[in-house]
């Protein structure tokens, strides 16, 4: 059975960080490219940030010097650690597997920027 889940999310002041997690099960997690989207409130849902399985990172222009995606293969796990945190980067923030045509989602977790 397929499973992601994300943990991290939460509440924080701008300027804050906060690490989101994605724990992965039921497919071969270091075959497949891993990205996290998010998708705020009336907004169509965005591509942030990119791990290829060859170790590469892709982000968003708006993200780029704040946001780093990084993987434990041994762990089955993807990261995405905030830094510097802005209220536009409230989201519901995804995890997604991709390898060829198959795609996984997670179920999202809510990160809220506020003072």
């Amino acid at each position: 059975q397929v499973q992601l889940v994300e943990s991290g999310g939460g509440s924080v002041q701008p300027g804050g960080s906060l690490r989101l997690s994605c724990a992965v099960s039921g497919f071969t997690f270091r075959t497949y490219v891993m990205n996290w989207y998010r998708q705020a409130p009336g907004k169509e849902r965005e591509l942030v940030a990119t791990s290829t399985t060859f170790g590469g990172t892709n982000y968003a222009d708006s993200v780029k010097g704040r946001f780093t995606i990084s993987r434990d293969n041994a762990k089955n796990t993807v990261y995405l650690q905030m830094a510097s945190l802005k209220p536009e980067d409230t989201a519901v923030y995804y995890c997604n597997a991709v390898r060829f045509t198959t795609r996984y989602w997670g179920q999202g977790t809510q990160v809220t920027v506020s003072s």
